[in-house]
């Protein structure tokens, strides 16, 4: 006999390995499709990190080619970016329209280097980070999703967001747009985040159909972050200009993290080579689905 998952009981309700089930009233397999990937998901990155015999092996070899999330590089361009990208929370600092100021009225913001600020004044200090996100098509077939505007924010290497953090309000670095070219790519120049209380080193990111969609946070089509591995983020928070980060990692994990702990950062963790005397270079495949509402 099969024995039906019995769901664990917390102060926020019930829930089946650490994620609250969305169909409280019924079982663990009956709450529905994108729940059970989740779990097959999960499961399959702890087998491969634990390596638990041939048979697992195999099993995580299905789901992923790539090194752990916590090690120097990761699964960016890997098999793993086999599904939708997960839709995530803008954060309260997006700057967007959505929640108070707005930089993408601004003139200049469309941009490749976000390290300083549209007026030139300000610039943020940091190692230095070159990200490449290649949009594809999901509903083109998976082609490259060329003309697509996307905008991506990060905070600074002490955790600030410009335009909302203290001293920071009349600064717009670390914010900007650039238009997917014929391969779907769109690649920015900027620091290497630090990291905050409570979260893992993520960069923002929304996607829109095109430029002149910016206008209004509306019309976005996608909205997520990019996850950064361990390993680079403790060699960079190691570095003078990241005081604080180092202890805020040490108290987080993709588990614990409220936007990658569903499935650890399966589909998010960016591929990331380079040094912290050079700079460092971060991909990520995001395969965004214009059938499903954002």
């Amino acid at each position: 006999m099969t024995r039906i998952p019995e769901p664990e009981q917390t102060d926020l309700g019930p829930a089946y390995e650490g994620r609250l089930l969305e169909r409280a009233d019924e079982e663990v397999v009956d709450q529905g499709v994108a729940f059970d990937l989740g779990t097959l998901v999960s499961r399959r990155r702890v087998l491969s990190l634990l390596g638990l015999g041939a048979g697992s092996m195999a099993l995580a070899a299905c789901s992923t080619g790539s090194t752990s999330p916590g090690s120097g590089a990761s699964s960016g361009d890997s098999g793993l970016a086999s599904g939708e990208i997960p839709e995530e929370t803008a954060g309260p600092f997006p700057a967007d329209g959505s929640n108070g100021v707005d930089v993408l009225e601004q003139s200049g913001i469309v941009r490749s280097d976000i390290r300083s600020s549209i007026d030139g004044g300000a610039t943020a200090a940091g190692v230095p980070l070159t990200l490449t996100l290649s949009i594809l098509d999901m509903a083109g077939g998976d082609v490259p999703f060329r003309d697509v505007a996307v905008y991506v924010w990060h905070c600074d290497a002490e955790g600030g967001y410009s335009m909302y953090s203290d001293g920071l309000e009349d600064v717009t670095y670390l914010r900007g747009v650039q238009v997917a070219d014929a391969d779907g790519k769109v690649t920015f120049t900027t620091i290497f985040p630090g990291c905050y209380t409570g979260r893992w080193p993520h960069v923002h990111f929304e996607v829109y159909h095109d430029v002149d969609s910016i206008s209004d946070a509306a019309n976005v089509i996608a909205t997520s972050q990019v996850a950064l591995p361990a390993g680079i983020s403790g060699t960079v928070y190691a570095l003078p200009g990241y005081d604080g980060s180092s202890e805020n990692l040490s108290q987080v994990s993709l588990a614990s993290d409220m936007v990658f702990g569903d499935d650890g950062g399966a589909l998010q963790m960016a591929t990331v080579t380079g040094d912290a005397t050079s700079g460092y270079t971060a991909a990520l495949r995001v395969r965004v689905d214009t059938t499903t509402a954002p």
